[in-house]
């Protein structure tokens, strides 16, 4: 008899346990999802704002017409969210009160790309995402042909300028032309050439050290650019735009009108056979004819070493500094 009375106590406890369940259930999901029970976090170490709160409450009305907590269907809203190009990832959840929070992360611009007229971001994973009509985040603009496999050594460069007050200071763009990498300067209008994107630190160090022990003392406007990319040496190139330039660039061109040509160089060596010899037609031994003469004695008859054309030992040198 006593374990017949417990069981029915058992069973007596758990319809009125169900009973209550269904009921609480019933009154949970009969709740309805008003504007202070939605909580939207944005979790960003940098603020962006191409994500508003208001732009998140409307997909939830939109996914959730009626508003009541037992309509919605929170993985479809999670996928919803995460679906949007700035939003790098979504977490949606309800709690026990009735309140729904949606914790969103955005994406971060490392820098913006130009491409054949098309503009848009690039975030430290090398995803791309479009602008925004409403919100422009400031970060480094990059033009040229980049391809996508070179995003994360490019957003490493930009990382390393943006933490360095140096390279924050002197470098406000990025360009590729062709196969190399140059970083416009925000002083002069000359541009830094880099080549590829290795050695970046090394790089940036001796444009640093060209800086401080030179150019700061003169005209920045005087370059058109400062190369670095190759090793252990910078290499300059003058503004021929540059008026104090200009005495430079003619001493430069006086001394190449000095050093003779290929062509003078071979009449003087025609004229010269001409006189020794007239008949030879020409200073190349493959292409002489021999001239149709009697053969000589035995005892006179030498061979005659024909006179090779030589070249000028002197090289004119050109020093621009």
């Amino acid at each position: 008899m006593k374990n017949k009375y417990r069981i029915l106590k058992i069973a007596i406890t758990v319809i009125i346990l169900g009973f209550l369940l269904s009921f609480s259930l019933k009154k949970f999901n009969g709740q309805t999802i008003t504007d202070n029970k939605i909580s939207v976090k944005m979790n960003e170490k940098t603020p962006v704002y191409f994500v508003d709160e208001k732009d998140i409450r409307e997909i939830v009305k939109k996914e959730n017409p009626s508003g009541k907590v037992g309509d919605i269907d929170i993985p479809a809203l999670e996928k919803k969210i995460n679906a949007l190009p700035a939003v790098d990832s979504a977490n949606v959840y309800l709690n026990l009160n009735g309140k729904l929070n949606l914790d969103i992360k955005q994406r971060v611009p490392v820098f913006r790309l130009n491409y054949h007229g098309k503009d848009f971001y690039v975030d430290e994973k090398g995803i791309e995402f479009p602008i925004s009509k409403t919100y422009s985040h400031p970060c480094m603009l990059v033009t040229g042909n980049v391809k996508k496999d070179e995003y994360p050594k490019l957003a490493e460069l930009v990382e390393k300028i943006d933490k360095d007050d140096f390279s924050k200071k002197y470098f406000i763009g990025i360009s590729k032309d062709k196969d190399d990498y140059n970083l416009l300067t925000s002083e002069g209008n000359y541009k830094v050439e880099i080549g590829d994107l290795d050695n970046i630190d090394f790089k940036v160090r001796g444009f640093k050290t060209f800086v401080e022990k030179y150019l700061v003392y003169q005209d920045p406007q005087k370059y058109n650019m400062v190369s670095v990319k190759y090793q252990n040496q910078i290499v300059t190139t003058l503004n021929p735009y540059f008026k104090e330039n200009d005495s430079i660039l003619k001493a430069g061109n006086k001394e190449l009108a000095k050093v003779p040509t290929p062509t003078a160089v071979k009449k003087t060596t025609e004229t010269k056979k001409e006189t020794k010899k007239p008949s030879s037609t020409s200073a190349k031994p493959k292409e002489s004819i021999k001239p149709k003469t009697k053969p000589k004695p035995k005892e006179t008859q030498k061979t005659e070493k024909k006179p090779t054309a030589t070249k000028p030992k002197t090289k004119a040198k050109v020093k621009i500094e």
